[in-house]
């Protein structure tokens, strides 16, 4: 990766923690089918989507409580959905009827997002879907995603693709023009043929770049980020989804490469009344660990409801991690992989003078480590300050090694059971 890369997403690998909103008009019928992708997955016309916009008003839509409540999360960035796969935009843009000044919503509701997140200081993203079934220069009949894929009337749609690729061009202009300077542009998504070029790509991202330098973007237009010399347009970091990898996301040379993994909440990206499969605060605290100890990032999504509410479960489980991150975030942000093996108890993520040993399955009272590859001054728990021995064991001379280090933890009744933090000052 360039230097200029490099420079351009640290700011964005050093936040570690993001929040993921997908919000639109599929949030009125609240399907368990994947919500947003409704329209795909039930082949349903145009005609018979349109009552949704026709209702869609969240007037509970405050998005001040939602940028609070990423902050309360512990949550460094933010990613809406200004346009999904349906079409259907969150902004007032000027090259379409299809958005939500024309609801009975009637507000810019990219604009409002875009303040209150920006007023918490969390980084501003914008997502925006490459497809478009909606728009009738997207091709229809026998594409891989479209809802009228099968259905021969439709045959033909798509052979003015250029107007359809213009249009998208001009709305992405609005979006990084109309409301400021945004930090992330992430878009979703190439497949088959519909990749790259077929977008005009190259001239997408300069014009992106002309706009904003410091933006930063995703991998997902197309291109492979992994090669050691990437085309312009293959993005700033790699966006593996629903997946955490073994070992991260490397280069084809086995070099770590910035990433980020989006997950779900629940089983749904969009709002679903009946999915109710939600992950513990414990179990998203552990993905964003493991996330941050192989160098990558984790955005976490929510799906508001059709009045504007991020659901009360999810609500209650990100103030629990909220919590957690309160006393451990330093653990997190800036934190990246230590040049140490992964422990059987656990993991170690490292910052700039500190290593931090997260013991989520510790089965005994000391940590011990050989051939420790830092000199390390002091040991602390993390959550509370408190200082933590480190004296040699009497039979010492019988472990292997040098530098070894031993910590002798906190009784097991004050550990805590999602996962124990002890940060180790190095020299």
């Amino acid at each position: 990766m360039d230097i200029a890369r490099i420079k351009r997403v640290k700011p964005l690998m050093d936040r570690r923690f993001g929040m993921f909103i997908h919000w639109g008009i599929y949030s009125v019928p609240a399907r368990a089918s994947r919500s947003e992708w409704i329209r795909n997955v039930d082949r349903v016309t145009i005609e018979d989507y349109q009552p949704y916009f026709d209702t869609f008003n969240p007037v509970d839509y405050d998005p001040k409580k939602w940028a609070r409540l990423a902050k309360e999360a512990g949550m460094k960035y933010a990613v809406l959905t200004t346009k999904h796969h349906d079409g259907f935009c969150l902004f007032d843009s000027q090259y379409t009827d299809y958005k939500s000044t024309n609801t009975p919503c009637g507000r810019d509701l990219v604009k409002e997002y875009v303040e209150a997140f920006r007023a918490e200081g969390i980084m501003v993203g914008l997502y925006y879907s490459l497809l478009d079934w909606h728009h009738p220069d997207y091709p229809a009949y026998g594409d891989m995603h479209h809802p009228m894929r099968d259905n021969r009337e439709f045959k033909g749609q798509g052979e003015h693709f250029e107007r359809y690729v213009e249009y998208l061009h001009n709305q992405v202009r609005e979006l990084l023009t109309n409301y400021g300077k945004i930090d992330i542009m992430w878009f979703d998504f190439h497949y088959g043929e519909m990749t790259g070029e077929k977008w005009e790509a190259t001239k997408l991202v300069k014009m992106a770049r002309e706009i904003n330098p410091d933006l930063i973007i995703d991998d997902r237009l197309g291109g492979d980020i992994k090669v050691e010399e990437p085309v312009y347009y293959a993005g700033d970091f790699g966006s593996p989804e629903q997946m955490i990898p073994a070992g991260g996301v490397r280069d084809y040379k086995g070099n770590p490469i910035p990433w980020e993994t989006c997950m779900t909440l629940n089983d749904n990206w969009g709002y679903s009344q009946r999915d109710m499969n939600y992950k513990s605060a414990k179990h998203v605290i552990r993905m964003l660990v493991e996330c941050a100890s192989k160098g990558g990032n984790l955005i976490l999504n929510v799906g508001p409801d059709a009045r504007g509410n991020i659901p009360k479960k999810s609500i209650e489980i990100l103030k629990e991690v909220g919590e957690w991150m309160r006393l451990n975030g330093e653990s997190i942000y800036g934190c990246g992989i230590a040049d140490y093996p992964k422990p059987e108890w656990g993991r170690i993520t490292k910052g700039e003078k500190a290593v931090y040993l997260h013991a989520i399955d510790l089965n005994q009272d000391t940590i011990s480590m050989t051939n420790f590859p830092y000199k390390v001054k002091m040991a602390t728990r993390l959550s509370d300050g408190s200082l933590l021995s480190m004296a040699e064991p009497w039979n010492v001379d019988s472990y292997d090694g040098e530098n070894n280090v031993f910590v002798h933890m906190p009784p097991f009744p004050v550990l805590d059971p999602v996962d124990e933090v002890i940060k180790l000052d190095i020299e």
